[in-house]
């Protein structure tokens, strides 16, 4: 609930930029603008490292709007969830700072989409992070990448998923829903 404005602003946006004729292809990079808030900070005085993430959200709704994915979502019932992510850090923000959100899908693989979230301030990159996502049915279920390419077409040159994100979500996937994941540490 705490970026709600923050995303409905980014969604009117991305709607207009839409309308304005600035659809955006399937590599291009999304860029949404940001100021860090004082409810971005923690005691540190920096953006919290889990906003970060959450700041990220911003960019993929001007990413699944402004490609017209977010149309077709819509139309068929289905809805995006992250199943993995990972970041990298490089340096902190602070409160009042100014950057950018840059946004872009890297491919797929025959379980995931994903994306590329930056976080730049005047050209430099603060921190990096990489997100797999599944798209469901709200009826329940997942969308095959055939279905999901049949309805929006299948975007051309994408390069294949490097190997270490092959290797970091075999590595760090859970087990299925269908199946048990008992807590135990070893």
């Amino acid at each position: 609930m705490n970026l709600i404005w923050r995303t409905l602003i980014t969604m009117l946006r991305a709607r207009l930029s839409l309308r304005r004729g600035n659809a955006l292809g399937p590599r291009d990079v999304s860029t949404v603008r940001v100021t860090t808030l004082p409810t971005d900070l923690d005691l540190l005085r920096h953006m919290n490292n889990g906003r970060y993430l959450s700041l990220m959200d911003l960019g993929r709704w001007d990413l699944l709007v402004r490609t017209g994915l977010m149309d077709a979502m819509k139309e068929h019932g289905w809805y995006a969830v992250v199943s993995a992510e990972t970041i990298t850090f490089r340096k902190s923000l602070t409160l009042g700072q100014r950057f950018d959100i840059e946004s872009r899908l890297l491919g797929h693989d025959d379980r995931a989409i994903f994306l590329e979230h930056r976080v730049v301030v005047k050209g430099e990159i603060y921190a990096r992070a990489i997100v797999g996502a599944r798209m469901v049915r709200r009826s329940g279920g997942t969308v095959s990448h055939e279905e999901l390419f049949a309805a929006i077409g299948r975007p051309e040159g994408l390069p294949d998923i490097a190997d270490w994100i092959e290797d970091w979500m075999r590595e760090s996937r859970l087990p299925s829903t269908r199946r048990p994941a008992p807590s135990t540490w070893s």
